[in-house]
């Protein structure tokens, strides 16, 4: 989870339970299409960019969470190359990252932090 600054904006998305355990929902906010992620049947949330900068789409909400050597991550659906979910950073190919934003939940909703 990225930690928001103070006085950030919070924006609602769901309820955590409309995210089955170790998957992903895309939600447009501010403009941005943002894949989150529930891990696990805790109440641990993930939000990284939906764009794969390899397949040139949006579709990372819709690929596998798992765990490479610790990593929280996400592989894309398409060419499979892995993002840690934290970072953003891909694990595949160093010089590649996609934008990471602050998430979590609060009475049950899931949140996003705007700016």
């Amino acid at each position: 989870m990225v930690q928001a600054l103070p006085k950030t904006k919070w924006v609602d998305i769901c309820a955590i339970a409309d995210i089955a355990p170790n998957t992903g929902v895309c939600a447009l906010v501010s403009g941005e299409q943002v894949a989150i992620f529930r891990v696990g049947d805790t109440n641990d949330v993930y939000a990284i960019s939906n764009y794969d900068p390899f397949s040139k789409a949006f579709v990372i909400s819709r690929g596998i969470v798992g765990d490479r050597n610790g990593i929280t991550k996400v592989a894309s659906p398409i060419y499979k190359q892995n993002f840690n979910l934290a970072t953003g950073q891909c694990l595949d190919d160093e010089t590649v990252s996609i934008a990471t934003y602050a998430a979590r939940v609060m009475e049950d909703k899931v949140q996003i932090a705007t700016s």
